[in-house]
């Protein structure tokens, strides 16, 4: 008589188990560059950046027309083979101009950027930490200063130095991590709160070490979306200043130096202010383009 625990294991017959089985679940940069190769307008401006910083570091070294150089043999010129983008009254390549005014504007975008980083983010981070009434204080002096236009800021360098570059990222320096000092601020008084700060400091962490190993860390994503808007503004910035005659004089090229020498000769020469205006448009869309689907792919709510 057979045993009644006697029995024989049963062969699969699905399967499809398998495949249904969960994957390696993706971290969350990973995650957030699959969702950023996904949208189209955001690579599309992210390519548009990289080529743009290419060339104007790269086509102005290797060419043999500086942006200074006038010939005045060769002034208010249509575009051609030999000059791009035609020249100026001057008898200047339009197209190195251009070039030579992307790698200023790049390089406002690169100090704000810093500017951001280093004073924005450890006040911004330092103050949520701390709380009451250091954090009052801190809060007050970021909203006087935010009350007083960056415009101001330049006006008063201006009669003290001479108009130029520099005068820029000092203006920068006063005003331009204001903002994100405030977001990170906010970032921080939500983060604190969390379990993982509790453990932390039940473990004996310093104070140190909570915020620059912890807190900021973990408000990295909202950094990295603020700094990459906080770009296109403050090529704008440059461009406006520039435009006015408080930022970049003579004989350097802005694109802001362009559009207002471009402006006097609108009639008769009317590319000469369409190029530099075509590229403050186009690198001014490329990096919203770019900081909105770097929004959405590091937005926690939105992953998979």
């Amino acid at each position: 008589m057979d045993n009644k625990y006697d029995f024989t294991p049963l062969k699969r017959q699905n399967t499809s188990l398998a495949a249904e089985m969960p994957a390696n679940s993706l971290g969350y940069w990973q995650d957030a560059w699959l969702r950023l190769k996904q949208d189209k307008t955001a690579m599309l401006g992210m390519g548009f950046i990289i080529l743009l910083m290419l060339a104007a570091l790269f086509i102005p070294m290797f060419s043999s027309v500086s942006y200074e150089n006038q010939d005045y043999t060769q002034t208010n010129l249509g575009p051609s083979l030999e000059h791009y983008f035609g020249t100026d009254n001057l008898g200047r390549d339009m197209f190195i101009r251009v070039l030579y005014g992307a790698r200023i504007s790049l390089s406002i975008g690169v100090v704000a950027s810093l500017i951001n980083l280093f004073i924005g983010v450890i006040y911004g981070g330092i103050s949520g930490f701390i709380g009451g009434r250091t954090d009052r204080i801190m809060m007050n002096i970021v909203d006087i200063l935010y009350s007083v236009p960056t415009l101001l800021y330049v006006i008063l360098l201006m009669v003290v130095f001479k108009p130029g570059l520099m005068n820029i990222f000092i203006a920068l320096g006063i005003s331009y991590w204001l903002q994100m000092a405030r977001i990170v601020r906010g970032e921080v008084l939500k983060i604190k709160e969390q379990e993982f700060v509790l453990a932390a400091q039940s473990m004996g962490a310093s104070s140190f070490r909570i915020l620059f190993r912890h807190l900021i860390p973990n408000s990295v994503g909202v950094i990295i979306v603020s700094l990459s808007l906080s770009i296109p503004d403050a090529i704008f910035t440059e461009a406006f200043l520039s435009f006015i005659g408080l930022g970049v004089s003579a004989p350097m090229a802005s694109w802001g130096v362009l559009c207002s020498d471009g402006i006097n000769s609108l009639r008769s020469y009317p590319l000469q202010l369409l190029f530099p205006a075509l590229a403050i448009s186009l690198t001014m869309l490329a990096f919203n383009f770019f900081s909105d689907g770097l929004r959405d792919a590091l937005d926690p709510k939105l992953r998979r």
